[in-house]
């Protein structure tokens, strides 16, 4: 599933594009694709103006005014095109919307999704968040993420501290790629205990992701296939850049000790078992 840079490529790429376009017609191609919603899209989205696009760690939407927004979930494979009419050929097509640009250009939304486990949705928002991720917490990029409080919550976990960074209740946006980077980069082992580090580790843990996301989003995410592209289709190059993710084998790019892989909680879990040592 696309990770924090990934889709914060994507939005920014969208804001580009559609910010301020009115939709004009939506073809569902795929029911799975807009499953959850009785109302056909076509219905619900005719006339409506895209006023914002945004995102709160691995989710993204489109914020439409009065207390309703398109939340845009791109599953293990979703993509989001933008084009003039009539551009995506795909045939994994999912979703195709047409759009009238805010300088009265016609564009076309297209929604890809090989795997079929993205849905578009149209819903309701409280304080400006979508409901279905009314439950998320803040990510490590928004404005008034308090990395003090969240490291204090995450040392009242008893799991692996791994397995907490990937609870999007208890910060969002931190997959599996960059929940290893980041450990590697504060020298935690991903086994330890969440709730035995101390304060200033989980900070300092806390910072390292979001300095590994930032790094992630200036090469336009990670791309380990071309499931994964931005909204002109283009692939992230950041993959080239991963110190201990998929490297099993490979020297440390710290102290050359060779990377170990282990499964961890139905994944893979990569880290130098020499220098991660908290």
């Amino acid at each position: 599933m696309p990770e924090l840079p990934e889709v914060e490529v994507v939005r920014r790429g969208l804001a580009d594009h559609v910010l301020g376009a009115t939709f004009h017609g939506v073809e569902v191609l795929h029911p799975r694709a807009n499953r959850g919603q009785e109302v056909p899209l076509a219905v619900l989205l005719d006339g409506a103006r895209i006023d914002a696009v945004r995102r709160r760690g691995k989710y993204l939407w489109l914020d439409l005014g009065e207390d309703s927004a398109l939340f845009v979930h791109l599953g293990m494979s979703g993509q989001m095109l933008v084009g003039e009419p009539g551009t995506c050929t795909s045939k994994h097509l999912r979703i195709r919307a047409a759009l009238t640009a805010s300088d009265a250009r016609e564009l076309e939304l297209a929604f890809v999704d090989q795997r079929t486990f993205g849905r578009w949705l149209h819903t309701d928002t409280v304080d400006g968040i979508p409901l279905p991720v009314a439950h998320i917490a803040r990510d490590p990029l928004e404005p008034d993420f308090d990395p003090v409080a969240v490291a204090r919550r995450i040392r009242t976990k008893k799991s692996p501290v791994k397995s907490v960074l990937l609870d999007q209740t208890v910060v969002s946006g931190i997959g599996n790629i960059y929940a290893d980077e980041s450990l590697w980069a504060a020298r935690v082992k991903p086994t330890r205990r969440a709730a035995s580090l101390r304060q200033g580790d989980v900070v300092t843990l806390l910072a390292a992701a979001r300095e590994v996301m930032e790094r992630a989003l200036e090469s336009g995410g990670t791309s380990f296939d071309a499931l994964y592209v931005n909204v002109n289709g283009a692939s992230g190059y950041f993959s080239r850049s991963l110190n201990v993710y998929g490297r099993e084998g490979q020297p440390c790019p710290r102290c050359g000790t060779p990377i170990r892989r282990v499964a961890f909680a139905n994944r893979s879990t990569h880290y130098c078992p020499t220098c991660q040592v908290l």
